[in-house]
């Protein structure tokens, strides 16, 4: 696909899915850049704000397979991941494959699965892989894992470990739609009746899919050619430097917090149609990147915005 097409492609993404989560430019355009940069995504909000409407929307628009998996307390590891049953017939073990062997996995309210289970999606998002009985499994390429989870206070929830919330490149919050946009969404009229096209496109996102996982992996390969100068990687280190000041934060940003954030910053400079990346850039994506390291383990224990401490405290220039 050329690069011009590319874009209005992009584009014509972002148009569609401000269409369907109204008045959040700024969550569809991070989510947008999370894909891009080709990392995980986690959504924090109270039930009821749009995350698992966008975790949706992002998958129908990119035309990719995708399953929803239902995360509870009594959920175990073999329900994400798969199991091997005994074959009577074959007198061997048939591996049958759990939601995770999807391109895009919505797993919902994360926080509410028991930490093992969490814990099973670890090798997944890390290798694109899954061990099981000393065998390795691929995931498909690409491989998404969007989660949402409710916030941290809402009985029922276990708190993501430090090393969950690590492989989630970023995090965003949806939070209350502007008044516009809530007039908007009431002015609605909701049907519970699906037409037989209608019904289709939801068995088949392809149906609905402005871009295709091709299409996607192009974007992703362009955004990595984004133009990162000296002066910005030099930003970027004395924002990770500044975190790492002993006793100031919970948790030091570590050097894959820094791959991040760069990757963060490219793919968010190729949405807004340059080919380099500036310091605005990385402000703008330091947050959704970094706060949830920044206290991973804590929750909510802390009013204080981390992030914004340190995009206050760093200078941009030397």
């Amino acid at each position: 696909m050329a690069i011009e097409l590319q874009r209005e492609k992009l584009n014509d993404v972002l148009a569609y899915l401000n269409s369907v989560l109204l008045g959040k430019q700024e969550q569809v355009q991070l989510a947008v850049t999370c894909l891009l940069a080709n990392g995980h995504l986690l959504i924090e909000d109270l039930p009821g704000m749009g995350k698992t409407t966008l975790s949706h929307a992002l998958a129908d628009a990119f035309g990719l397979d995708y399953q929803r998996c239902q995360f509870t307390s009594d959920m175990l590891p073999a329900d994400v991941i798969g199991v091997s049953i005994f074959d009577q017939q074959q007198q061997a073990f048939t591996f049958h494959k759990g939601p995770i062997f999807s391109q895009l996995l919505l797993a919902d309210e994360i926080n509410r699965a028991n930490p093992k289970t969490q814990s099973a999606l670890l090798e997944a998002m890390e290798e694109q892989q899954v061990s099981i009985d000393g065998t390795t499994h691929t995931l498909p390429n690409p491989h998404f894992v969007i989660a949402t989870q409710n916030p941290s206070h809402q009985s029922g929830t276990y708190p993501l470990p430090e090393s969950q919330l690590d492989r989630f490149l970023m995090r965003i919050q949806i939070g209350y739609p502007p008044a516009d946009a809530e007039f908007k969404l009431l002015s609605k009229t909701r049907s519970t009746n699906l037409s037989s096209s209608s019904a289709a496109d939801l068995n088949d996102p392809k149906s609905m899919a402005i871009l295709s996982a091709d299409d996607l992996a192009q974007l992703q390969h362009a955004s990595l050619q984004v133009h990162k100068s000296d002066e910005v990687i030099r930003y970027v280190m004395r924002l990770l430097a500044y975190s790492r000041t002993e006793n100031l934060f919970p948790n030091a940003l570590s050097p894959r917090a820094g791959v991040a954030l760069m990757s963060a910053g490219q793919a968010f400079a190729y949405i807004s149609g340059r080919d380099f990346v500036t310091p605005d850039d990385i402000q703008t994506v330091f947050g959704p990147v970094a706060e949830h390291r920044l206290r991973a383990g804590r929750g909510t224990m802390f009013n204080t915005d981390f992030s914004a401490q340190i995009l206050e405290a760093v200078p941009v220039h030397d």
